[in-house]
């Protein structure tokens, strides 16, 4: 049993402490100052016989030394269940969307939970349809799954991870968490409005740890997350979909806190436990008996380098990896997803059938040989190519415009309604432009449009008025 324990140094988040009983546990959880700051930290080290070390989840304005502090004996556990659905919480499952308190029955979780044993754990190849067109086709995404959105700022992963939100939840049988890391307050806000606008708000639980909090709550804002989807999985046996936004975020917060308890730090100023804490996080997301948990992740790419550690570690632990485009969001395509770096384990013959898997190689053959084209274009014009390749670079580049698409949350700044395309049309429409049955159509009548019936439809009528 733990004795009598107080502060002995405030460094900012960092907190250590003096207890004159045996240590309190790694990852367990010490209140300071129970009966007024009420402070909630996590230990992370021990320096001696006497003394621990621990990061603070909260502001630490107005701590001092010796004031008392409470060791749980017991990692932070957040609460779980019905009771939190619709509702907004921070890495502590306090509600912060002015609402009423949680019911004081409400059931509780620790964030630390075991990986499921193999044994346990099932794979999923039940393909999730996202009405995404270039998603759909070149990045299927399973149940149970993990996705990762790659792009460096401003190329669209928040609004491309909003649209999968109103695409899936719709029409989704389970129930929808969302883990804001490092997020503004305004995309928070804006979160919340947009889910009450769907009508989606009681079927999701929307947990922030945000940019003006301390590291260690963004850190450990992930896990708050996870154990809520858990809890979903494992009781209440429904899918969950858990959506984050935005990884990366979670490994800047480890390697500040790593910082902070003065570890020496690893490749590109990293914490040496990269690979670990991404571990940890990425293996709790599986199937179980009953249910799944599917992934869906954004990650920024710092400085738009995709061979930065924090990203090849993420990577690894991804099913379906979906990279965005600096040179095609200038371009207008939208959503910004690169064709030849976007990849998926699932995109099989087995799992997908024969004639998605076919048509998938098939656009991605046509977009390469456009790429390897683009440098003879840009210097000589396309005059100078032979007859064959110019009807090759026309059909990469109908294709490419063809998988733009207008998002349903984009649709306010734009004026286009946006479209959700089901994934036989998207595979039928990709096959008819790689055949040559549109070889005759303008570009133009390609851009921001749904199936390929409606682009028919605007040929036709631009022919029309040409005549």
């Amino acid at each position: 049993m733990t004795g009598t324990v107080h502060v002995s140094a405030v460094r900012g988040p960092v907190i250590d402490f003096t207890c004159d009983g045996p240590l309190p546990a790694i990852e367990t959880a010490v209140i300071v100052d129970p009966g007024g700051a009420n402070v909630t930290c996590e230990v992370q080290a021990h320096l001696d016989p006497k003394r621990f070390r621990a990061i603070a989840l909260e502001p630490t304005q107005g701590l001092s030394r010796l004031m008392p502090a409470q060791a749980t004996g017991a990692p932070i556990s957040v609460p779980v269940g019905n009771a939190t659905l619709g509702r907004l919480l921070d890495v502590l499952g306090r509600t912060g969307d002015n609402g009423p308190a949680l019911p004081p029955d409400t059931a509780r979780r620790a964030i630390h939970q075991p990986v499921l044993d193999l044994a346990q754990s099932r794979t999923g190849t039940e393909i999730f349809s996202t009405g995404i067109k270039i998603l759909d086709l070149l990045a299927p995404l399973a149940q149970g799954g993990k996705a990762a959105l790659f792009g460096g700022a401003g190329v669209g992963k928040t609004v491309l991870v909003t649209e999968l939100i109103h695409a899936m939840v719709t029409d989704y049988d389970g129930v929808s968490v969302f883990a804001g890391v490092g997020e503004r307050s305004r995309e928070g806000h804006e979160m919340l409005h947009d889910m009450k606008t769907y009508g989606v708000l009681d079927q999701t639980v929307l947990v922030y740890g945000q940019m003006n909090e301390p590291p260690g709550a963004r850190w450990r804002v992930p896990l708050t997350a996870l154990t809520i989807a858990e809890h979903i999985r494992d009781v209440d046996h429904l899918n969950v979909l858990l959506l984050m936004d935005n990884v990366f975020r979670f490994v800047q917060a480890g390697a500040e806190v790593s910082g902070l308890l003065g570890r020496m730090p690893s490749r590109v100023g990293y914490q040496p436990t990269l690979e670990t804490e991404v571990a940890g996080l990425q293996e709790r997301i599986a199937s179980g008996a009953h249910a799944a948990i599917t992934a869906i992740e954004a990650v920024y790419v710092p400085a738009d380098d995709f061979t930065d550690p924090a990203v090849s570690a993420i990577s690894t632990h991804m099913d379906s990896t979906v990279v965005l485009s600096r040179d095609l969001a200038a371009q207008g395509i939208y959503p910004a997803i690169d064709p030849l770096r976007t990849t998926s384990v699932l995109l099989d013959p087995v799992i997908v059938g024969a004639d998605h898997a076919r048509t998938a190689a098939d656009v991605r053959q046509l977009m390469e040989h456009y790429e390897e084209l683009r440098d003879v274009i840009a210097l000589l014009g396309v005059e100078e190519l032979g007859r064959e390749e110019k009807l090759l670079v026309g059909r990469a580049r109908r294709l490419q415009r063809f998988l733009t698409q207008p998002f349903f949350v984009a649709a306010p700044f734009t004026g286009i309604e946006g479209r959700s395309v089901p994934v036989a049309e998207t595979i039928a429409g990709c096959r008819r432009i790689v055949d040559g049955d549109c070889d005759d159509w303008a570009e133009a009548s390609f851009y921001m449009v749904g199936p390929l019936d409606e682009a028919e439809k605007r040929e036709a009528a631009r022919k029309a008025e040409a005549a």
